[in-house]
């Protein structure tokens, strides 16, 4: 087992599944049973979910809401996200805690560092929700901030590509894929593996990110087992 503690990004657009919006069940099962097994195998496991499938902060400003109240919005829908996932985590038999950056009781627990610790450490599963708990932040940077906290060993970024690519695959089909790369090439070449702070945070903290495709069942446990099924983006050695 390479890592013992991580902290998994989930993509809120990843939920829907072939629906186009909400949460697609079959797919929320999927990543259910993926999380329990690296959980049975000794993992402790911490998770941040985007929101992109119910609400977007930066779409909503872009249509005329404050982008204040938008982000907040957002926020709102990463807890959706978070009960959906710790429901279908539940209804396997895999304890899991939902957090909240803002004071939500009950719908979820008042974040700490500390609290989410506790229950990884009691083989639960930590939903931390709301990103940073601020506008103006995404939920990539409440991931690296989230990481940082838990002292998780790796970050990982659960997509729908299989890596990191020199250009978008899915738009440019002579991109190549990147075994691993640095935090200043990514940086330096402009590549969208997250947004500037959340990749400025894990680089002065030196944590590094690995980048798959979630959405392959099984490879959650193989990167967890140490296949290479992605990109590592990692601090200049």
């Amino acid at each position: 087992m390479k890592y013992k503690r991580i902290l998994l990004k989930l993509s809120g657009e990843s939920l829907m599944g072939q629906q186009g919006y909400g949460i697609d069940k079959e797919r929320l099962g999927a990543y259910a049973r993926q999380i329990k097994e690296i959980v049975d195998a000794g993992v402790e496991v911490g998770i941040v979910i985007g929101g992109g499938n119910i609400f977007r902060g930066l779409s909503g400003a872009a249509k005329g809401f404050d982008r204040v109240k938008g982000d907040q919005m957002g926020m709102l829908a990463t807890v959706i996200n978070s009960l959906a996932l710790s429901s279908a985590l539940e209804a396997i038999g895999q304890a899991a805690v939902v957090f909240t950056a803002i004071p939500m009781f009950p719908i979820g627990e008042p974040y700490s560092k500390w609290h989410a610790i506790e229950a990884m450490r009691h083989g639960k599963v930590a939903i931390m929700s709301c990103g940073t708990g601020s506008p103006y932040f995404t939920t990539d940077t409440g991931s690296a901030l989230r990481a940082i906290e838990i002292e998780a060993d790796v970050m990982l970024k659960g997509t729908r590509v299989d890596g990191v690519y020199t250009a978008d695959p899915e738009k440019d089909p002579t991109a190549e894929k990147f075994d691993e790369i640095s935090y200043d090439e990514v940086i330096s070449r402009g590549l969208k593996v997250m947004d500037l702070t959340a990749t400025a945070l894990c680089k002065e903290n030196r944590m590094p990110i690995y980048v798959f495709n979630m959405d392959i069942e099984g490879n959650l446990g193989k990167m967890i087992a140490g296949e290479n099924v992605g990109t590592l983006v990692h601090p200049a050695r």
